[in-house]
Parts: structure tokens; sequence; C-alpha cells
């Protein structure tokens, strides 16, 4: 499985409707899934499709904090080995025959690429709306503790008052190195216990 965080002002529905809008045509599939804090896409070859094998591959998008976490799951091959191998020996036996199964040997290539067309599709959204993987400018300043001012993460004294800032900056997550707080017992990002 593959995760990426991307903070700024993107919500997860901005990436599900452009997967649905790239994907729900031709021999390709889409559907959404909706719960209340997440939503899963589903991209998978159409059932009776008339070329290649088949394949399936699930997105699921959740909003975190100033922005949303993004993981793309296995995809699964339903088919495309064998059909990939259905043409290698069919053109082996008689190389014209290849010429009859372009179509298929196209689509097992169009569902090879499926996970690529998926992070491209996401890039594009995400760079369009501005976001990034750099911490928001709300997430890059620590709070001091005693006058409440914002400081740059880094700084050992608050700039007001000059009180230490030491537990109010962030650590990482062991498990996957997200950005947590001192307070936090469980990472957001993974699930990993910190303490």
């Amino acid at each position: 499985m593959d995760r990426r965080i991307f903070h700024g002002n993107i919500k997860p529905n901005d990436i599900a409707h452009a997967l649905m809008a790239e994907f729900n045509r031709g021999n390709l599939h889409a559907q959404v899934l909706e719960s209340k804090d997440k939503i899963a896409v589903q991209i998978a070859t159409r059932a009776g499709a008339m070329s290649g094998g088949q394949t399936a591959l699930t997105i699921n998008v959740q909003a975190v904090e100033d922005g949303i976490m993004v993981e793309v799951g296995q995809q699964a091959w339903l088919g495309v080995a064998a059909s990939l191998s259905h043409t290698a020996i069919s053109a082996l036996r008689n190389p014209f025959s290849l010429l009859g199964r372009l179509d298929d040997l196209a689509q097992d290539i169009e569902s090879m690429q499926l996970n690529e067309k998926t992070w491209r599709v996401i890039d594009r959204v995400v760079t369009t709306l501005k976001a990034s993987y750099d911490l928001s400018e709300k997430l890059s300043r620590v709070a001091c503790e005693y006058c409440r001012s914002a400081n740059p993460l880094g700084e050992a004294n608050c700039l007001c008052c000059g009180a230490p800032l030491g537990d109010a900056h962030p650590t990482t997550c062991h498990n996957c190195g997200f950005a947590v707080t001192v307070e936090e017992a469980i990472c957001p990002n993974c699930g990993g216990k910190l303490h």
C-alpha cells in the first residue's frame, strides 16, 4: 500500500471526483463508497470486457489535519497475467495471430499502468488546488504554552516572552515519520502507539 499526505485546501471529494471523471469510462468502471470520515474509490475493469484481462484497485482518501491522506492499495490482477501469457503463446505458434490480439495486448498494458495513472490524476488535482507535501504555515508553527504566541519550529525559546518551547515542539512517529505532538498517544497516520 502506498500512502501520501497532502497539506492545503483540499478535500477527499476533490480526489474522488477527479478519479471518477478519469476512470469511469471505456473498459474501466469506477465507483465511490463513502463513510463519515473516509471515501474509497474502486477502479476495475468492466465485467464482460471484450479484450484484455481484469484488474482492480482501491484508493482510500480521508481528511487529516490541514489536508488529506491518500492510500492506494495493492492492485489485484484478475486475469491480466493469463491474458498476457495467452497472447505470448499465440504469437509463438503463429506470429500473425498477434494482429488479432492487439486489443487484448493494449488493454493488458493499460491495466498494468493503472496504479501509475491513478497517482498522476491525484498529483494533477493536488497541484491544481495548490496543495503539497509541505506542512502548512499553521502546522509549521509552535504555540508558546505561556503567552500563546506563534513561533517557528526549531526555536528553543519563545520569541515574545522567552519561555522554553521544548515540549511544545512536535516529534515524529517512529513507525511512519508523521509529525505528532507530545500529547498524542496514537499516530493519526499509521495508528501505531507513540509512547
